[in-house]
């Protein structure tokens, strides 16, 4: 059995999902629509650590026995990233979402974009 986030049972899943694979569930039968695979080339969020809501491709994983396992990421304007492999979560195959994103498409801005968008914003 799968048990996904919200600590419901998922009796007799896909074989093919693994630990750290994304799932869509229907809500009304809790059956699985669709599922999307935790490797290199997908699409994910960061839901912890300093580069929380930034969205990026996964580019390559660190493995480090005996500690935490890093990813990298790369954003849409080609800026990379690392956070522990435990503040990911995939969102897409390849580069489509499979949610709508957060604002700015997850992409974070430098000190001067924030200013330069904070001026336009009160003008």
């Amino acid at each position: 059995s799968l048990v996904p986030h919200d600590a419901r049972t998922i009796r007799y899943p896909d074989p093919s999902i693994k630990v750290n694979d994304t799932i869509k569930v229907s809500i009304e039968d809790s059956k699985i629509l669709d599922h999307i695979k935790f490797e290199v080339g997908n699409l994910a969020m960061t839901t912890g650590g300093f580069n929380q809501g930034r969205v990026g491709m996964i580019s390559h994983r660190e493995k480090h026995p005996g500690g935490y396992d890093i990813l990298h990421l790369k954003d849409a304007r080609g800026h990379s990233f690392a956070t522990r492999i435990n503040n990911v979560f995939v969102l897409g195959h390849h580069d489509t979402p499979s949610v709508k994103l957060p604002a700015r498409n997850g992409i974070r801005l430098n000190i001067e974009e924030e200013r330069q968008e904070r001026i336009r914003k009160s003008s």
